[in-house]
């Protein structure tokens, strides 16, 4: 049964299940550094991940008119919050918590390794409250003072902090995408735009983004920048004048607009959507051929001969229109005049997905909840890849409970249509190099996939004697998240990636992307890097619950990045052929 909620008709802030749930989440947080109620902080968790596994939009579903179905753990109060959150972009309870608590507070929380209490005890005895005050207090050893900061968690929570302040004020691409869109849709029903684009290192499809850049085409751009300023998710506005404005959105994006003149509108699209060195490149290509090339044009003797269209632009250099993920100076102009510009993996060339999670380990779903889900998104097969028994944190599975999930995986494959799941697991590469799980439980499963989630200090010549030792085990089939990165919480770990795909080229195995947005590992160069070698790539989504398949859309932008075609992915096979891999790396 439907569970009523306050009707939205026109929801003013559109807030997606993530926002939904990062805002339960928040109040879990700033209810736990309060002492709260362990069931109230407990019940708002919950409610997080209910939201987060829901497919649907949310949003979309109350302003259409109809009712939130019922969600495990979300009763009538949740279910108000939840309306009053797609309403307003926030609710009641956050702003008075926020008023309550230090925001710097709920920032230390994210570092890993930092729960309430550990943030409890830097703020009362030390009066931590920044990344940046945690990190003069264990420079200068005043952790030293505090129960269960030892020498070890205390060289930990440095690094974490170091690559936090790093990172500075990017976002991931995977979190910037649904405020850009919603800016691009408002902006399309501005008076007189005929062209609106999302620039910058979003189009580029970066793992991480700054500032969004975003272009309209207009003739009027004092009419845009006024209907830019009436957003409804503007916190703050930082500059309006007449053809460019910058706001901060509640996320804490800023977002810089600029209003194009329509014939100048495909020379502005390549200039700010740079690179920086590829602007470099076309502009000295430009000189060399007697043009002007700037954001307004390309000009000859002082009149503009191209700049309406991005490929009116390249074709008068005398190249093939480069890709936007392309645009690095790596190489890309050259190939565009040779004629060698790569046709580039599409998301509609993915077939299946090799790494996935159910709620039999730290997944959010059943397994044919999953396998509907990867159906809804228009996967033919998916791994379900539960992790090994080492993991426990994530209630990792043993050889017998493994054995036991891949009986279910054969009766559910009997029942299930248009989908098939494939016997897989996550099974961790120990500090040895040995995996996780014996012999004969790996025998019986399609698939393997080799992970690090531990030992991430050790040199670069024994990480990779790791790596290489589990690579040689006959079971053995993907290299998951190669790197073992957080972005802007761990550092990559230190490998010779060059010796690892040398020795999956040798080994028959393939490397995984990890389209996690925190993952997004492999990088760009070593994509580009398995392709040279002919070592398949595996776009992977990581998935935990059924809506994370929407994720495989940013590792296809990384992969683009890395100058992949379909045929360098793995997964762009069919079944039958995926399969034919699978028992041919056995061999």
């Amino acid at each position: 049964m439907a569970r009523p909620v306050s009707k939205v008709a026109a929801p003013r802030h559109a807030a997606d299940n993530e926002r939904i749930a990062a805002i339960f989440e928040e109040i879990a947080d700033l209810l736990d550094l309060q002492n709260a109620n362990p069931f109230r902080i407990r019940a708002y968790r919950n409610a997080a991940r209910s939201v987060r596994a829901f497919g649907p939009d949310i949003g979309g579903l109350l302003g259409s008119g109809r009712e939130l179905p019922k969600l495990p753990g979300i009763g009538r109060d949740l279910t108000a919050k939840i309306g009053e959150i797609v309403e307003t972009g926030s609710c009641a309870l956050l702003e008075r918590l926020r008023k309550q608590v230090p925001g710097t507070l709920v920032e230390l929380l994210s570092i890993p390794g930092l729960g309430p209490k550990r943030v409890q005890h830097l703020y009362h005895e030390l009066g931590v409250e920044t990344p940046q005050q945690l990190r003069a207090a264990a420079r200068d050893g005043r952790l030293d003072r505090l129960h269960g900061f030892g020498p070890r968690m205390q060289a930990k929570l440095l690094q974490a902090v170091d690559a936090r302040l790093q990172t500075g004020h990017r976002h991931l691409l995977a979190l910037a995408a649904a405020p850009a869109e919603r800016v691009v849709s408002y902006l399309r029903r501005a008076p007189g735009v005929s062209e609106v684009s999302v620039a910058g290192s979003f189009r580029r499809m970066r793992d991480t983004v700054g500032d969004l850049d975003i272009l309209a085409a207009a003739a009027d751009p004092d009419a845009v920048t006024r209907h830019f300023l009436g957003y409804p998710e503007v916190r703050e506005v930082l500059a309006g004048g007449p053809a460019r404005a910058s706001v901060v959105l509640e996320s804490g994006l800023q977002v810089d607009l600029r209003t194009i003149d329509p014939p100048a509108w495909g020379a502005a699209l390549v200039y700010f959507t740079g690179s920086k060195a590829h602007n470099i490149a076309l502009r000295r290509r430009a000189q060399e051929r007697g043009f002007k090339l700037s954001e307004y044009g390309v000009f000859k003797d002082g009149r503009r001969v191209a700049g309406d269209t991005e490929a009116s632009v390249y074709r008068i250099l005398r190249l093939a229109e480069i890709p936007p993920e392309l645009r690095e100076d790596r190489g890309e102009i050259e190939a565009a005049e040779a004629g060698r510009l790569p046709r580039l993996i599409e998301p509609g060339d993915l077939r299946g997905d090799l790494h996935a999670h159910s709620k039999a380990s730290d997944g959010a779903n059943s397994l044919e909840e999953m396998a509907e889900a990867a159906r809804a998104a228009g996967l033919e097969y998916l791994a379900i890849t539960d992790h090994s028994r080492h993991l426990r944190i994530a209630h990792g599975l043993d050889a017998a409970a493994l054995l036991r999930q891949c009986e279910e995986i054969d009766a559910l494959n009997r029942c299930l249509r248009g989908i098939t799941l494939l016997k897989g697991a996550e099974v961790d590469i120990l500090e040895n190099g040995e995996l996780d799980l014996p012999d004969e439980a790996l025998q019986q499963l399609d698939l393997v996939v080799g992970a690090v989630h531990d030992h991430f200090g050790l040199s670069r010549t024994q990480q990779t004697r790791r790596l290489l030792r589990a690579m040689e085990h006959r079971c053995f089939t993907v290299l998951a998240h190669p790197f073992a990165r957080l972005i802007g919480e761990r550092e990559p770990i230190e490998v010779d990636m060059t010796a690892v795909i040398k020795a999956a080229r040798q080994r028959g195995c393939a490397l995984e992307l990890n389209a996690q947005p925190r993952r997004m590992d492999l990088f760009d160069i070593h994509c580009r890097a398995a392709k040279e070698q002919g070592v398949p790539v595996s776009i992977d989504s990581d998935a935990h619950r059924a809506g994370d398949f929407a994720q495989l859309r940013f590792g296809v932008g990384q992969a683009r990045r890395g100058w992949l075609e379909k045929d360098d992915v793995l997964n762009t096979r069919g079944l039958q052929d995926l399969r034919r891999f699978l028992r041919d790396c056995r061999r």
